[in-house]
């Protein structure tokens, strides 16, 4: 069998968006899949379960609890991944993610701190503890003064401002205006939105990218009250289906990358 293309991790919807504009067989799966890499080659579970399918080209689209390891073994297989899967694997869990990121960004400032579990910090101002590996605005809370952190954690102070993603997918590059109703904010509040390009941003974003050699990715800043950018994370797996503008941009990007080199 001659090995096919896989995605994983979008919803159903957009697996079969790209199916049906690929136009040809392929490997897609929701969820995590079994895996095996064997002799230079990758095998994918068949949507079925019943066997495993050659795999010629992987895109990878989903954040999974269970995913680090998967994602190591793609990087073990070293083969056509998007996004690039040893990249990924730097990415994965948030807090080393964010370690890694400040040597790219011109926007590491303010300097972070860090809690072992069990320990009271002080801070000198208002500070928001980060904890765990999960890239969805979980684990986090904010502090005025002192907090016994539970977990290990980063910390950074608190600063106001607005909160803004910037997302760049190949050549193109969008800006979100992040919403919520407290101190959180996020790209699914209902009045998130599109706006202007800052250059700046995006130059900074594209910097990141290239640092972890990420050909997708989205730097989250807080942008503060005299104009100054801050970056507070980055996600290698963007949300790519909030904005139709963005899902145009990803499946175009996803599809020409399915194709290159195959004609």
């Amino acid at each position: 069998m001659e090995p096919l293309p896989c995605i994983i991790g979008l919803d159903a919807d957009e697996l079969a968006d790209i199916k049906q504009r690929y136009g040809g067989p392929m490997v897609c799966h929701e969820l995590l899949p079994q895996m095996m890499v064997r002799d230079r080659q990758l095998f994918v579970q068949s949507a079925s379960g019943a066997r495993l399918l050659p795999i010629s080209r992987m895109v990878f689209h989903g954040i999974f609890a269970d995913d680090h390891d998967f994602i190591t073994g793609l990087a073990i297989w070293a083969g056509k991944c998007l996004p690039n899967a040893a990249a990924m694997m730097d990415c994965r869990l948030k807090l080393p993610c964010l370690a890694r990121a400040l040597r790219f960004t011109s926007f590491a400032d303010p300097p972070r701190g860090y809690s072992s579990p069990g320990l009271d910090y002080i801070a000198s101002g208002p500070s928001v503890a980060k904890w765990g590996n999960w890239h969805c605005g979980e684990n986090k809370e904010r502090f005025d003064h002192s907090m016994v952190t539970d977990n290990a954690s980063i910390v950074e102070p608190f600063i106001s401002g607005e909160a803004i993603r910037v997302v760049v997918i190949g050549d193109r590059a969008w800006q979100i205006r992040l919403e919520g109703d407290d101190w959180l904010k996020s790209i699914h509040h209902d009045t998130a939105s599109l706006i202007d390009l800052d250059s700046a941003l995006v130059t900074d974003t594209r910097a990141v990218a290239r640092g972890f050699g990420l050909e997708i990715a989205a730097n989250d800043y807080i942008v503060d009250t005299n104009g100054v950018p801050h970056l507070l994370e980055v996600n290698h797996i963007p949300n790519v289906t909030r904005f139709p503008e963005i899902w145009d941009g990803y499946s175009t990007f996803v599809l020409d990358w399915l194709t290159e080199d195959c004609g």
